[in-house]
C-alpha cells in the first residue's frame, strides 16, 4: 500500500515567500536563547527542522548571518518586503533547514519534544506538557 507523504506549506506575512515542505520535521523543539527572543519579538521561538531536500521555496529572501554561541554561523532567510523570517540554517548541520513554526498555514505539526536555552528562559513561561529540558 502506497502511502501519502504530507505536504505542508508555509508563507511570510504578506506571503511573498511561501515555503513547501514534504514529509514530517525530524523535530520541533522550542528555543529561549536571546537571539530567538531578538528574531521573534517574544519570549522564545518554536521551530520545525527538516532535511534540506524536504524543503523549498519561492520568492525572493535576504540573508542575515551571525556567530552563535556555540561558535558556529547561523543563516537567517527573511522576506524582504515584510521581515518575517522563513528560514535559519546552521553551518555546523548544512543537510537541515529550520522553519519557524508560526509561518506553517496548518496547525498539525507534532509537539516539541524539547526545549533549549532554557537559562534565559523568563521566570513565568510554563508548559503543560512533557518536554525535555536542556540548558
Amino acid at each position: 500500500m502506497k502511502h501519502d507523504v504530507k505536504v505542508r506549506t508555509a508563507e511570510c506575512s504578506c506571503g511573498q515567500v511561501s515555503l513547501i515542505c514534504k514529509g514530517e520535521p525530524i523535530r520541533t523543539a522550542i528555543c529561549h536563547c536571546f537571539a530567538c527572543q531578538k528574531r521573534t519579538g517574544s519570549v522564545f521561538g518554536v521551530q520545525a527542522r527538516f532535511s534540506r531536500e524536504q524543503v523549498s521555496y519561492t520568492g525572493d529572501v535576504v540573508e542575515y548571518s551571525r556567530i552563535a554561541d556555540s561558535g558556529n554561523q547561523v543563516n537567517y532567510a527573511f522576506c524582504p518586503a515584510c521581515g518575517t523570517t522563513v528560514m535559519l540554517t546552521l553551518s555546523a548541520l548544512p543537510e537541515f533547514t529550520v522553519i519557524p513554526v508560526g509561518l506553517f498555514t496548518s496547525r498539525d505539526l507534532p509537539q516539541p519534544s524539547f526545549s533549549v536555552y532554557e537559562q534565559h528562559k523568563q521566570a513565568w513561561v510554563k508548559f503543560d506538557c512533557q518536554i525535555e529540558q536542556i540548558s
